[in-house]
């Protein structure tokens, strides 16, 4: 029996290193940010991210705990792996004999003013990256200026072609554009993100040599570009998020200790991209009992002294899914 030596068996597989990036979330005023990295390399942001060390970390969180301390400075709250992502072309390109990078994408939450972020971090609003998933005020007027005409184009090239979703080009603008609706599935930024993707009409596409994008040619971005696939990791810590605060209460983790049931609507509202009419959102919130009057008042808001409440964490023992079921359909 011919046998193959292990180092010719070897000489087409390249080597794997595991990398470790962190979505870390807070909120400024009423916009939702997530802390950067400085501009690098084409001057695009990036989240902040580091190799894995066995030898040093025992876990994957301690160590992403560890590195995010090290280049931002910004202490860590709730915790949670979104997904591991490790396609081809999210660093390498045809000839290429480095190793293959498999990122583990972490979806954190933490409080801006706790600890400023060292002079390496800066905190951006998430609604520069993803301008079509804001829905606060009305429908994006980016939506209908631009995305809907490039989608249409793209859609009549090979309206029945299957993507890798199993539905066609076709059902998959329908489904998560909806051309003619007021609004959308908020928890679908990811889906929305890779449709756009696949059409080739963020610059990501282009840098990833889609055939799609290159067709097109030169085109204004479509909200801000990342370094490597860290928007479609941000996209899917925004998906992640949005759909969990409504069966867990993850949305105080980004609150002060203690807040007015207006704070709080506007923190929601941030996060889902979408307007709550207001006493609809406090019939839940006072409903839900998530929350506890503290019998003291704010006078920040220019008007009439507000009730000041705070998380009532004896909810996490009472139900099994405590969180604030609010959204809007479209």
């Amino acid at each position: 029996m011919n046998s193959v030596p292990p180092h010719a068996s070897m000489q087409n597989v390249l080597p794997l290193a595991i990398n470790l990036t962190a979505a870390i979330v807070a909120v400024r005023g009423d916009e939702p940010s997530i802390l950067t990295l400085g501009a690098g390399a084409g001057g695009l942001d990036a989240l902040p991210s580091g190799a894995f060390d066995p030898l040093h970390h025992r876990t994957f969180e301690i160590g992403l705990r560890a590195f995010v301390a090290e280049q931002t400075g910004a202490p860590l709250g709730y915790v949670e792996q979104l997904y591991t992502f490790g396609d081809r072309g999210r660093h390498a390109r045809a000839g290429d004999r480095d190793p293959h990078i498999v990122s583990i994408g972490y979806l954190a939450l933490t409080r801006i003013g706790e600890n400023p972020p060292s002079p390496a971090g800066a905190y951006r609003g998430w609604y520069d990256f993803f301008p079509w998933e804001d829905w606060r005020r009305d429908r994006p007027e980016i939506i209908d200026a631009r995305i809907l005409p490039a989608l249409r184009d793209w859609v009549a090239e090979a309206p029945d072609e299957i993507l890798a979703s199993g539905l066609s080009r076709q059902a998959r603008y329908n489904l998560l554009f909806k051309p003619h609706a007021r609004g959308s599935y908020e928890e679908n930024v990811l889906e929305r993100y890779e449709l756009l993707y696949e059409a080739g009409l963020v610059e990501e596409a282009a840098r990833d040599g889609r055939n799609s994008a290159l067709r097109r040619g030169p085109q204004a971005p479509l909200g801000r570009a990342m370094r490597h696939d860290h928007r479609r990791i941000l996209a899917t810590a925004m998906g992640r998020l949005r759909a969990k605060m409504k069966y867990r209460p993850v949305i105080f983790e980004l609150m002060p200790e203690v807040f007015t049931l207006t704070e709080l609507q506007r923190t929601v509202e941030a996060i889902s991209g979408r307007h709550l009419h207001k006493q609809n959102f406090r019939r839940l919130v006072e409903g839900s009992s998530i929350v506890e009057a503290t019998g003291e008042t704010s006078l920040k808001t220019g008007g009439r002294p507000a009730a000041m409440f705070r998380f009532r964490r004896d909810v996490l023992q009472e139900r099994s899914a405590p969180g604030l079921r609010v959204g809007i359909k479209g």
